[in-house]
Order: structure tokens, then sequence, then C-alpha cells
């Protein structure tokens, strides 16, 4: 069987627009699951899952509105990490017009469905990462009369960020592998720009070929950034 470059080329303009698809949902995805997964993984970690009596003798409001916040962080990953992704996507863009009459185009479907999911590990990964840290860095904080969110953003923030770094590069990849499901409610992405464009060439070994080159380029890229990145905050 001769290899046929010239199917390659002729592909390539429509497999970089899919590209550049896949790098837009899994961009504003993870920055929107960041932000997400960090006030879950908050919670998680620093917020009570039971009642306290003696919390809600001194503070009635906070002393149940915290512990159902909590709930509600661990009800969410719970059920987003026990679901597939193709299903959550498919429940967004399918099911909720018919439940609510909330239309949503597949593009914010997309996008969507990526903060939502990626959000979830992402909690467990800053969750993690929090409780690794020395209590005695939080009681200094409060030593020193800091409010909570000093103590998270100046203290424990810093020293946490750098050992979930790993983890959050892996999460990183894994994300943007993700949004090749989403060929299931059409978004022209990578994937489905490779499907279309075989379907009319019929060069399977080689639009597929390309397609997962364009792959590994991004993957490869978001590692070696993540890695500049996981160098620049080692403490030596």
């Amino acid at each position: 069987m001769d290899f046929d470059f010239q199917a390659v080329l002729d592909a390539m303009p429509r497999l970089w627009e899919g590209a550049w698809v896949t790098i837009k949902i899994t961009f504003y995805g993870l920055v929107g699951g960041a932000i997400l997964g960090a006030l879950a993984g908050v919670v998680r970690a620093y917020v009570p899952a039971w009642f306290d009596k003696q919390m809600i003798a001194h503070r009635p409001i906070s002393g149940i509105l915290l512990p159902i916040l909590s709930w509600i962080a661990q009800l969410y990953i719970l059920i987003i990490r026990g679901t597939p992704i193709v299903v959550q996507v498919m429940f967004i863009y399918f099911a909720l017009p018919l439940a609510f009459g909330l239309r949503v185009d597949a593009m914010t479907a997309a996008i969507a469905t990526l903060i939502i999911n990626s959000g979830a590990y992402i909690a467990e990964i800053v969750r993690g990462s929090l409780q690794s840290v020395s209590r005695g860095l939080y009681e200094a904080g409060l030593a020193m009369g800091l409010p909570f969110h000093k103590i998270i953003l100046k203290i424990i923030g810093p020293v946490a960020f750098r050992r979930m770094i790993p983890a959050l590069g892996n999460q990183c990849i894994i994300s943007l592998k993700d949004s090749s499901l989403f060929i299931v409610i059409g978004v022209a992405e990578l994937t489905r720009q490779g499907q279309e464009i075989m379907s009319m060439n019929y060069k399977a070994v080689e639009i597929w070929g390309a397609v997962a080159f364009i792959y590994l380029i991004l993957t490869g890229t978001l590692a070696l950034l993540l890695k500049l990145l996981e160098k620049k905050m080692r403490i030596l």
C-alpha cells in the first residue's frame, strides 16, 4: 500500500481548523474547570462535612450552610466522576432542552461539559494538595490574624500549587483528548474534521495518521509547557 502524502496535504487546512476548535474547547473548559475545581477543592478540604453543634450554637447560619455546601461539593464530584463524559455532554445537549426548554448550541455544550467534568477531577487534585500541606502553616496564618482567604492564597496556596502541577498537567492532557468525544454532538473539532475528510476520500490511514500526529503535537506542547512551569516553580 502506498502512503498518499498529497491527501494529507490537501486535508491539512481543515484539520488545523478542527485543531483550533479543539484548542478553544480545551482552553475555555480547563479555565472554567480550574475555577470550579479550586472552589470545590477548598470546600472539600476545609469545610466540615458534618453538622458541628458548637458551630451552630455560635454561628447558626454558617453552622448549617457550610456542611450543606460540603455535601453539594461531594455530590457534584461523585456524580461527575461516576458518569462518562459522553453521557454528560449528551445530557446537556439533548436532555436539557427537553426537560427545561434550555437550548444550547454544540460548542457551548462542549465547553460547559468540559468545565463541569474537569472541575470534578481538579477538585480532588486541589483537595489532596491542600491537605498535604502541613497544618502548621494554616495555624501560623491564624496566629498572624490573617483571614481565611489570605491564608489560602498567600501561605498554603503556593506550596500546594507546586505539588499539584504534575496531576494538573495530566488532567489537562486528558481533557484535551476527551474533547474528541464531542464528535457525538457534531462539534467541528479535530476528530470530526478527520472523519468527514475520510468519508470523502477514503484515505483512512493517511487521514487518521495525520489526526493522531496533530494530537501528539498538541499534547506534546502542553506537556512541555507544564514541564517548564514545574521546573520554574521547583524549590532548590
